[in-house]
């Protein structure tokens, strides 16, 4: 085969390449022109008149023929007895502009709701990790058999088995047309039998694995239709919690006179958690008022319940279960105490996370009750423990996907203009509008500070859910303000729980600045200083705009939309 010389490459010239190029591309270069035309005269041309600036501009002359001055109109300005009134005003506008035409509810409740995240995944992982038993040695992946699956491992894995449950449950009654009666008993069979597969067959693996999966999760629960897991789930939880308060309520009264409650009662105003004020009213105030519940209640419960007369019964019913659960958590609190404080570890628990120590409190109570060993080389512990861990577990899930799919939508509409469809969106906005994307940011985000102790992220979590809800309660009383109503029964638990919360941050930021200034802060301790900075100031900004509303209510403003306002009378 005869081989064929190759040219040799010639280089062309920047003028044959443009030659060649508007030879064969002419037709781009057309389309082009009219863009350059238009910016050639109307912001490249108008800029000729800047020169203006540097000159004793004469009309006779032109601005061309007009001397020069140089900065002499610049040094008169600098120099001015007005010039920084005309500096303070210009940036006060500006600022007040950004501040009115930003979204900063929606920031603020992306916020918490990021800490929602990042505080129920660091819950769930810290419920589900198992690697070692309590002599030391590692666990298998999965372990079988009730005297070799821990704690742990079995709430793991009943938990996974309820999703299914629920994803087949949400199957049959909405798309297969079966009764929710029928259905529901078989259900909660479903459940009994998946605690005892759970009983028996442990997964064991540590906090990492665990919290990717806990990401992979949400993501999916939150990107699909309510019926598919979220509405299932929900609805045969509720039987778990049922089941969970009767067993509670049950091992309180029945195990209480032969068990030991070691809890010192509290006799000062400061102690390691911090001041009695605002540490304690916080804390009972999530029993009674909170910012992630206002953001439920609004964007999923209000969108399943039948009619709106139901939405007093579960506000307030849901409220007086939650006062319920607190108190006994406290009993149960108060029965483990000394595993908690002591460092021993004879019932096999981590006793640090939330649902370890409730989970083994009310266990032991049961235990006691029938007069049988605390721990889990007893069935019954075991199994009380299973139920109550996966009880937790299943309802700190829920609030995942729930918080997700919430931040989902006030995600998305940061980047929609009202009335616009965020499908028919182009560009880099688009991309941003889309749901899976804002999913990904916030799940990313939430499950990245999940890393975190518990107890980083709790205290945190604790104060901005209930500034929040002091939020809520002034959103509230500016929309029955809007529509003539009475308003001034929110005005005193509003800025009571304003003051508490804003002074908890205020609290967290000096105790940080204070840690960062003695050297050696981790990222933790930057993560609590830089969210409760942004917590406070979007709070802030937030409060403002709501007090320039009711000043315009007290003046027989409407501040809304006119023609809503009058549909709501």
């Amino acid at each position: 085969m005869e081989n064929k010389k190759v040219p040799a490459y010639t280089k062309k010239s920047l003028r044959d390449r443009w030659s060649h190029d508007l030879r064969h591309n002419w037709w781009l270069w057309v389309m082009f022109l009219p863009v350059v035309v238009y910016y050639a005269i109307f912001s490249y041309a108008p800029m000729y008149g800047i020169l203006m600036a540097f000159k004793d501009y004469k009309v006779r002359r032109g601005i061309w023929g007009s001397p020069w001055v140089g900065f002499k109109y610049f040094d008169r300005f600098f120099s001015s007895y007005n010039f920084w009134i005309l500096i303070k005003n210009t940036l006060g506008i500006s600022v007040y502009s950004l501040v009115i035409g930003f979204p900063t509810a929606i920031i603020f409740a992306l916020l918490v709701l990021i800490l929602v995240i990042a505080s129920f995944t660091s819950v769930v992982a810290s419920t589900f990790q198992s690697t070692v038993d309590a002599n030391g040695n590692p666990y298998d992946f999965i372990t079988v058999g009730m005297d070799n699956a821990s704690g742990n491992a079995s709430t793991a894995t009943t938990s996974l088995l309820f999703i299914v449950i629920a994803i087949i449950f949400g199957y049959f009654v909405y798309r297969r047309g079966a009764k929710v009666g029928p259905a529901t008993v078989i259900g909660v069979i479903g459940i009994i039998v998946i605690t005892f597969i759970g009983l028996n067959v442990g997964i064991n693996l540590p906090r990492t694995p665990w919290i990717i999966f806990i990401a992979v999760y949400i993501t999916l629960a939150s990107l699909l239709p309510v019926w598919i897991l979220l509405q299932p789930r929900d609805y045969l939880s509720s039987f778990l919690l049922y089941g969970m308060m009767i067993l509670a309520l049950v091992g309180v009264l029945g195990g209480s006179w032969n068990s030991e409650f070691e809890l010192e009662a509290f006799t000062g105003w400061q102690s390691s958690s911090g001041y009695l004020f605002p540490t304690l009213f916080i804390t009972v105030a999530c029993g009674a008022i909170s910012g992630f519940h206002s953001l439920v209640a609004s964007g999923t419960s209000s969108k399943q319940i039948n009619s709106e007369k139901d939405a007093k019964v579960i506000g307030y019913g849901a409220m007086i279960v939650e006062c319920i659960l607190a108190i006994l958590s406290l009993i149960a609190a108060a029965t483990v105490w000394h595993l908690v404080q002591g460092g021993e570890n004879s019932l096999g628990l981590t006793m640090s996370s939330p649902p370890t120590i409730f989970a083994g409190g009310l266990a032991t109570l049961v235990a006691n009750m029938t007069g049988t060993v605390a721990d889990f080389s007893n069935p019954l512990f075991n199994t009380v423990y299973t139920l109550l861990t996966l009880a937790v577990s299943v309802f700190a899930l829920t609030s995942l996907d729930t918080g997700t799919r919430l931040g989902r939508y006030m995600f998305t509409e940061l980047f929609v203009r009202e009335g616009e469809d965020p499908a028919k969106i182009t560009g880099f906005r688009g991309f941003l509008a889309k749901p899976v994307v804002g999913t990904i940011i916030l799940v990313a985000i939430g499950c990245s500070l999940g890393y975190a102790n518990v107890t980083a992220i709790w205290a945190l979590f604790g104060a901005a859910n209930q500034l929040l809800a002091g939020l809520a309660l002034m959103a509230v009383a500016c929309w029955l303000g809007n529509i003539g109503k009475s308003n001034k029964m929110f005005f005193i638990p509003m800025v009571f729980m304003m003051i508490a919360t804003l002074t908890s941050l205020v609290i967290t930021v000096t105790q940080r600045i204070n840690s960062v200034m003695a050297g050696g802060a981790d990222w933790t301790i930057w993560f609590q200083l830089i969210f409760a900075v942004a917590l406070i100031i979007l709070a802030v900004v937030v409060s403002i705009s709501g007090i320039q509303t009711f000043a315009k209510q007290a003046k027989g403003v409407i501040t809304g939309d006119a023609k809503a306002v009058e549909a709501t009378k």
